[in-house]
């Protein structure tokens, strides 16, 4: 008798209304390495392009405002600081391991100079020794795609 109840109290109720389908937004096609957001901020006369030297220079600037001591390396948290600034996340390429060349667990301004220019080598498609916005940028085709049930990839 108890679940005839509950089945008809159940009947009773009337539905939830369904909320509207709502398009998702399409999948992003273009992207931007978080060294390139740094490369993009290094642009010092405003001009929409990164030269040599200004990456050089921008790297100098940002270096010394997280090498406190001015001990001309600083150590793998500092450099998790200096990402989170400059490319946006503490986990952000390059990686620490990747810059420190000489394996001694300290960051000297030489060693980052000398990541970003293979970054700045590998970036500037064109060779022209300036970085445009658009060689900042990374074609995704499939950035934002969704792969199986809504929210689950």
């Amino acid at each position: 008798m108890t679940m005839l109840i509950a089945l008809l109290l159940q009947a009773a109720v009337p539905p939830a209304p369904a909320l509207p389908a709502v398009p998702g937004q399409p999948p992003a096609t273009f992207v931007v390495e978080p060294v390139g957001m740094a490369l993009a901020g290094f642009d010092a006369d405003g001009d929409g392009r990164t030269s040599r030297s200004e990456m050089e220079a921008g790297i100098r600037r940002s270096f010394a405002g997280v090498d406190a001591t001015r001990s001309g390396s600083i150590g793998y948290i500092a450099f998790a600081d200096w990402a989170e600034r400059w490319l946006g996340d503490r986990n952000a390429l390059p990686s620490p391991f990747e810059v420190d060349a000489d394996g001694d667990d300290r960051i000297t301004l030489a060693e980052l100079q000398a990541a970003f220019a293979r970054i700045f080598a590998r970036l500037d498609i064109d060779k022209d020794g300036s970085l445009s916005r658009k060689e900042l940028l990374t074609i995704r085709a499939m950035a934002g795609r969704q792969i199986g049930p809504r929210g689950k990839r």
